[in-house]
């Protein structure tokens, strides 16, 4: 018999993909700074500091664990409702926002065919198309990090299928506006907006989900509601897309444990929107120190994050300085961020200790 080498038999083009550029955990994390697991400052996530709602963790300890969840996600769809103000049939629901991204690949996505993608922004978008075998037109974000619309028209073929659009981007935090929005909407392509960060930016394009069948909206319950160890995320559509997501996903995608920390999270959104306003108010307090240390130029934020600019050659050095001291942010292999990295906003007293090696170092 003669066996063929594996290679052989994968796709093609999955034989040397270009994986996503994921974080290490936090165990492997401290073995590099040589520090135990409870000294490290974790600033590279954009997590929740506070953790989530106590009713969630209840909830959680409280799932029996020999039940499937419903596939028809009931419950989570008659509550994210309730919270956005959406119709149940106008949401579906994921394990993470990344899920969602990767079900809309496979929904819209030959391969050959083409998306167009905002860079510098969120890396799952390109990472998806790759897996997907679908090309990748980046469309350069302009000096202030801002999109320039009168550059798609350029770059849309008749294979082009999906534009993604981060508000805020992640990681420049910028807003997009929505008059640009409505222009990306007249091409007809599908436009998938990320609002992972909607709750520390409070602005949206949801109320034009009815008017357009081709906008879709991503939400994620990881970074305000402290759930990104759980991964749910949910999607806000127009009903006929809802349905064909429905269709495709897994039946039993997001499991029992998310389920129940999904619902106890929105009955105590009070208490996390709450944590919400202490990052924001961190956030500035962050940003305004940042502002006054030479060297450093941070850009405006409008999500639980700082993207910080820095010198030639000088972000590398300071950000291997750094995860010496136990201190990690997150630095990006775009041409575009060679001299940034960026800090997510954690608690006060993460945030001195950040300030206090960052002066140091520099």
């Amino acid at each position: 018999m003669n066996l063929k080498k594996i290679e052989n038999l994968v796709r093609a083009h999955l034989v040397d993909v270009e994986t996503y550029d994921a974080m290490d955990a936090p165990e492997a994390l401290a073995k590099r700074a040589g520090i135990s697991e409870d000294q490290i400052i974790k600033l590279n996530g954009n997590e929740n500091p506070y953790g989530g709602s106590p009713d969630a963790v209840a909830a959680v300890a409280q799932v029996p664990l020999h039940i499937y969840p419903d596939p028809n996600q009931l419950r989570m769809r008659e509550a994210l409702a309730s919270y956005t103000a959406a119709q149940p049939e106008n949401i579906v629901v994921g394990a993470g926002a990344d899920e969602l991204i990767d079900l809309l690949f496979r929904l819209f996505i030959s391969p050959g065919d083409r998306i167009l993608d905002f860079e510098p922004t969120f890396g799952m978008y390109s990472f998806c198309a790759r897996v997907s075998g679908a090309e990748i037109e980046y469309v350069q974000r302009d000096s202030r990090f801002q999109i320039d619309v009168s550059r798609v028209t350029e770059k849309i073929t008749n294979n082009t299928k999906l534009i993604f659009v981060t508000s805020p981007n992640n990681p420049t935090g910028n807003i997009v506006d929505e008059d640009q929005v409505l222009q990306l909407l007249e091409t007809g392509l599908v436009i998938v907006v990320d609002e992972a960060y909607f709750e520390f930016s409070q602005t949206t394009v949801q109320h034009l989900v009815e008017r357009f069948e081709n906008l879709i909206i991503l939400r994620t319950l990881s970074k305000w509601a402290g759930l990104a160890g759980l991964r749910v995320g949910y999607g806000i559509m127009h009903s006929k897309v809802a349905k064909y997501l429905m269709g495709i996903k897994p039946p039993y995608n997001v499991n029992v444990a998310g389920e129940a920390a999904l619902i106890a999270s929105l009955k105590d959104s009070e208490y996390l929107l709450r944590n919400v306003e202490k990052i924001i108010h961190e956030r500035e307090r962050l940003f305004s120190i940042l502002d006054r240390i030479a060297g450093v130029k941070p850009w405006p934020s409008k999500g639980n994050y700082i993207l910080c600019e820095f010198g030639e050659n000088e972000s590398e050095r300071i950000y291997q300085e750094l995860a010496s001291k136990g201190i990690f942010v997150r630095n990006f292999p775009s041409s575009r961020l060679r001299d940034c990295f960026r800090i997510a906003v954690g608690k006060p007293e993460e945030s001195d200790a950040l300030i206090k090696a960052l002066k140091e170092i520099m």
